[in-house]
């Protein structure tokens, strides 16, 4: 059954022993974001803090909420112990039967109403994550909703905002989104964009919002099919935007036309303070609506893995369907979540020479494929979740040169982190990829056999060792 609320996710966390609740004083400033960080690094349980210093009893911070794959299973309402590839295929599955919103007249979001010279953004703790950070960051892990201004598209994504004053935010808004697509229609016509901003959520929102769905097509109606159930929203106090009616926090606006104000730094997703101080949009907050002791989400990214989870399964997903579209043989598919995104490992049938090289061009010809600048891909009989295996393969099957392709002048997320300094402003870089296949042009006898487990034994001694494992004293 799905959630209907963050709530209801984090009482099946806690009664599977991945939720700590955290009841000493915590200072939001670097303390939180401290512990949330080495609780990622240490791959501890998610992270609820219950009291706050400086803040009123029920204001509550949250970390980690999707930072392991079994969290996301679990958010899945699948077995926490669920394999990548089977979370990956029920994600396809889910995906393809979108279902619609539901609009409902009220919802919990809405226990609480501040309008006017009541709109205070720091009633909530939003914490100093990292140390190095510009500011209080009230969204990093929420969902930023706006509409296209010539349609009916209305896109929910992942966009973080420091906070300025009690009544405005940074909005880190660049034109390869689609935040920047849409915002850059109402700007033209020197027009405020409505805005809003949901915290707290069904789990399975966020993980939407943060997956990048392709241009046109409403998220919300997708985590509907990934639900098995309609979201429930409720429309805006001041604008014509609908929310998540279960949302612990809604944050309602506008990004203003032509105002820019200094925005940054922040310890982005690959694992650095990247974008610095820049003049960015601001998103002027005019009403805030919350739930009686309101949980504010977090998302204190840094060295991976932590919440990169749940941009990886879509981002898997967008490029595995790519491939099968153009009939690529694919077998598997995998982005370490160590790698921030930035590394794909494709298993192919290889049904012809080069097509190593044809895999990363589809990969990077897509949506989303400019924040992942290596490829490896590797036969159909490697494992490309297996780390070990995916190594074995690189180390001793691509060839130094032959085995190697560098596409220059290719177009990154400026957040990348070995972008040159004058060129992470137009992010401007370089994509490769390792083939490490066996050439299709060797004979049979010419390709070596590797010698494992599976490859070198034959069936029934593999059999009997398999059965007899546990009796020759192994676990």
């Amino acid at each position: 059954m799905p959630y209907n609320d963050l709530r209801e996710f984090l009482d099946r966390l806690k009664k599977i022993d991945d939720l700590i609740e955290i009841n000493e004083e915590v200072d939001w400033n670097l303390e939180a974001g401290a512990i949330m960080r080495r609780a990622h690094e240490k791959r501890q349980p998610a992270q609820l803090f219950n009291k706050i210093k400086g803040y009123k009893k029920g204001f509550r911070l949250l970390g980690g909420s999707l930072a392991t794959f079994r969290r996301l299973a679990v958010g899945m309402d699948m077995d926490p112990e669920s394999s990548y590839t089977d979370m990956l295929n029920e994600f396809d599955k889910r995906s393809n039967n979108p279902i619609k919103p539901m609009v409902v007249s009220d919802g919990p979001c809405k226990e609480n109403i501040l309008k006017g010279k009541d709109v205070d953004l720091l009633k909530f703790p939003a914490p100093v994550l990292h140390g190095g950070d510009g500011g209080r960051f009230i969204g990093t892990w929420t969902v930023g909703i706006c509409k296209d201004l010539d349609s009916d598209w209305v896109n929910w994504g992942t966009y973080r905002l420091m906070v300025h004053d009690k009544t405005s935010t940074g909005a880190f808004v660049i034109p390869q989104q689609h935040i920047g697509m849409m915002y850059g229609k109402y700007e033209e016509k020197n027009l405020p964009m409505p805005y809003a901003v949901a915290i707290g959520l069904d789990p399975m929102i966020n993980f939407i919002a943060s997956t990048g769905v392709p241009y046109g097509v409403n998220e919300v109606d997708i985590v509907g099919g990934i639900r098995n159930e309609p979201v429930r929203l409720v429309k805006c106090e001041t604008s014509d935007l609908y929310v998540p009616a279960t949302a612990e926090i809604v944050l309602e606006g506008e990004i203003l036309p032509h105002v820019r104000k200094d925005e940054g730094p922040f310890g982005e997703y690959p694992g650095y303070r990247i974008s610095g101080v820049a003049s960015r949009p601001v998103f002027k907050v005019k009403c805030i609506t919350y739930r009686n002791n309101p949980i504010l989400t977090t998302a204190c990214i840094g060295v991976p893995p932590d919440d990169h989870v749940a941009f990886n399964l879509g981002l898997a997903l967008c490029f595995r369907n790519a491939l099968i579209r153009e009939g690529i043989p694919v077998t598997g598919i995998f982005l370490p979540p160590q790698s921030s995104m930035h590394l794909c490992i494709v298993a192919v049938k290889t049904a012809h020479t080069n097509i190593a090289t044809k895999v990363a061009m589809l990969i990077w010809g897509t949506k989303n494929g400019f924040v992942c600048p290596r490829v490896v891909v590797v036969d159909e009989d490697v494992d490309p979740t297996d780390l070990d295996q995916v190594l074995h393969a690189f180390s001793t099957k691509c060839h130094p040169i032959k085995g190697t392709t560098v596409i220059d002048h290719s177009n990154l997320s400026p957040l990348t982190g070995f972008l040159w300094p004058g060129d992470r402003e137009f992010g401007l870089g370089a994509n490769v990829v390792y083939d490490c296949t066996w050439p299709t042009q060797w004979k049979k006898e010419e390709v070596p056999i590797r010698t494992s487990f599976n490859d070198t034994y034959p069936e029934d001694i593999k059999k009997r060792v398999v059965e007899k494992w546990e009796k020759y004293g192994f676990r």
